[in-house]
């Protein structure tokens, strides 16, 4: 899929004209730029998650199951129609297709971030969740084999490194939503063009993220 910035400009004024809402455009840009799936999400409010369920584990930081998915390449129209039946959902990005994500503690996020800008390595997205996570988006596969990628650099199990790798199956819940009524999520680093559709390999930032992980934890 080809994106350019007069694809940006298209959305974001067709917002303004028809009366769009924001959350409408930002759905429409991940979809329709970024290549990514999305679903409509729970929210939650003093503890209850708006999917219903008494005994929901992760009230108001999952899909709705009931939702359907907006598919990567829907145009804002196709949003508007979709998210209109689920207003106030929060917006999730289902993990495994379009990229995986390497979970780490936001202190070691942080400043891994830091050295790996310093360094030039190609980076993704990255957001920061209100639990205190940073979540590195990269290319699809990583969550699979990231036990044996640490183990090839010289690293124990991600479980002693805080590390997390999330692949098919899993979501995350994209900014600015709110993620379980403790605040909304945030870009450490937000969507580029010449990044977002291509996520870099894992092995180019975990040696990174393991050693500061390393010396967060040490």
């Amino acid at each position: 899929m080809d994106f350019t910035i007069g694809g940006i400009r298209e959305i974001r004024s067709g917002s303004r004209r028809r009366g769009r809402s924001s959350e409408c455009t930002t759905v429409a840009e991940f979809t329709g730029l970024w290549g990514w799936d999305v679903a409509p999400g729970a929210r939650a409010a003093a503890g209850a998650c708006s999917c219903g369920h008494a005994d929901c584990p992760a009230p108001g930081a999952h899909p709705l199951a009931f939702a359907p998915q907006v598919g990567a390449g829907a145009t804002l129209d196709e949003v508007t129609r979709i998210w209109g039946e689920f207003p106030g959902a929060s917006v999730m990005l289902p993990v495994g297709r379009a990229f995986d994500v390497i979970e780490v503690a936001e202190p070691a996020g942080r400043r891994a971030l830091v050295r790996l800008e310093r360094m030039g390595l190609p980076l993704g997205p990255v957001t920061v969740t209100p639990e205190g996570r940073a979540q590195f988006f990269v290319a699809p596969g990583a969550a699979a084999g990231l036990s044996d990628l640490l183990y090839r650099m010289g690293w124990d199990d991600p479980c002693s490194l805080d590390l997390r790798g999330l692949g098919p199956g899993t979501s995350v819940t994209a900014p600015p939503s709110d993620r379980g009524g403790l605040g909304p999520v945030r870009w450490l680093r937000s969507p580029a063009l010449d990044a977002s559709a291509k996520p870099p390999a894992a092995r180019l930032l975990l040696g990174t993220l393991a050693y500061v992980a390393h010396r967060s934890r040490a």
